[in-house]
């Protein structure tokens, strides 16, 4: 909703995992895209797997946006519970929407790369 009413193209592009969102981020960007939100979730579990998941998706889509030079709106929740994100995604009765905030965050990047490379 932010991006089309920002006037933004958008392709929706699903990956398998959060673990995914950093290289298929990547080749959104070096396929000429100006910016990208990834969206996704890890739900701790009872193994240290969240974690690892969490740091590579965080650490990830940092580097992506660090060696492409534009901007990755970070919507990747860590949740403990399924309740945490229903309560920020934005429905109707959430107390958050984390999607969107993520893409007000990257639209705002993308304006002040694009001013700072003129």
């Amino acid at each position: 909703r932010v991006l089309e009413a920002a006037g933004a193209s958008v392709a929706v592009v699903r990956v398998a995992g959060a673990f995914e969102l950093p290289v298929v981020s990547k080749a959104v960007l070096d396929a000429g895209a100006d910016a990208v939100v990834a969206l996704g979730l890890s739900l701790r579990g009872g193994t240290p797997h969240f974690e690892y998941v969490s740091a590579a998706a965080t650490d990830g889509l940092t580097r992506v946006a660090l060696d492409t030079g534009k901007a990755v709106g970070f919507g990747v929740l860590t949740l403990d519970a399924e309740q945490q994100g229903l309560d920020r995604a934005g429905l109707p009765g959430s107390k958050e929407d984390k999607g969107a905030e993520a893409a007000e965050a990257a639209l705002a990047t993308a304006i002040v790369l694009r001013k700072i490379r003129g």
